[in-house]
C-alpha cells in the first residue's frame, strides 16, 4: 500500500522532530501515514546515530554563562561540538543557556553517574540501607537511582520538563544536528559559598 505524503504532513513532523525534510517524507512512508509512529521512528533512528557519533572529537562549542535575576547565583558551563557551524546555530546556543540553568538551578556535584567516585557511591548505598534496615536490594538500586539524579547532571530531570532526562536532551540535539555534543565542564557559584 503506498501512502500518499502531504507537503503539511512533512511540515508538521519537521515541526515536531526538527528533522529533514528527506528523513521527515520516507519516515512518513515507512509509518504508512502515522504521524506518531513517524516520529518514533525518527527518534529510534537519531538515537542510534547518536550511538555512532558518541567518540568523534568534539573540539568546537562555546562558553555558556547564565546568572540568576538578583545577582547571587550563576553557572557557567562548555559545551562542545564538533563544528563551528554548529556552535553558532540557534539550537546548540539554546541548549547550552538551558543547560546554564539547569546548572543554576539545581547544584549538580558531577556530570555523569561514571564521574561520582566509587567510594562515595558505597558510602551512599550503605547510608540508604541503614536509613531503611531490610529494604530490597530493588528498593535500594530506586533510591540510588533517585540520589543520582541530584548528584549527577546527565541524570537530572530538566527543569522545564520533569520528563526528560537532561542527557536525553543532549541526545535529542545530537540526533538532529548530526554532531557530537558532550558538556566539558561546568561550574555552579552562589553567592556566600
Amino acid at each position: 500500500m503506498t501512502v500518499t505524503v502531504s507537503t503539511d504532513m512533512v511540515k508538521t513532523l519537521r515541526a515536531r522532530t526538527g528533522a529533514g525534510v528527506m528523513d521527515c517524507r520516507r519516515a512518513i512512508e515507512e509509518a504508512r501515514g502515522d504521524l506518531d509512529a513517524a516520529a518514533e521512528l525518527l527518534k529510534t533512528k537519531g538515537l542510534a546515530a547518536a550511538a555512532q557519533r558518541a567518540g568523534r572529537a568534539a573540539s568546537e562549542g562555546i562558553v555558556e554563562s547564565y546568572v540568576h535575576p538578583g545577582n547571587r547565583l550563576g553557572a557557567l558551563v562548555e559545551v562542545n561540538c564538533e563544528t563551528d557551524f554548529v556552535a553558532r546555530t540557534d539550537e546548540f546556543k539554546t541548549l547550552a543557556r538551558e543547560l546554564a540553568m539547569q546548572i543554576a538551578a539545581s547544584a549538580p556535584r558531577y556530570l555523569s553517574r561514571d564521574d561520582v567516585p566509587a567510594d562515595e557511591v558505597a558510602q551512599q548505598r550503605a547510608a540508604l540501607a541503614s536509613e531503611t534496615p531490610g529494604a530490597s536490594e530493588a528498593e535500594l538500586d530506586r533510591r540510588m537511582a533517585m540520589w543520582f539524579a541530584e548528584a549527577a547532571l546527565l541524570e537530572q530531570p530538566y527543569i522545564r520538563d520533569a520528563g526528560r532526562r537532561i542527557g536525553e536532551m543532549i541526545t535529542d540535539t545530537i540526533a538532529r544536528t548530526g554532531e557530537n555534543i558532550q558538556i566539558r565542564r561546568f561550574a555552579r557559584f552562589k553567592l556566600g559559598e
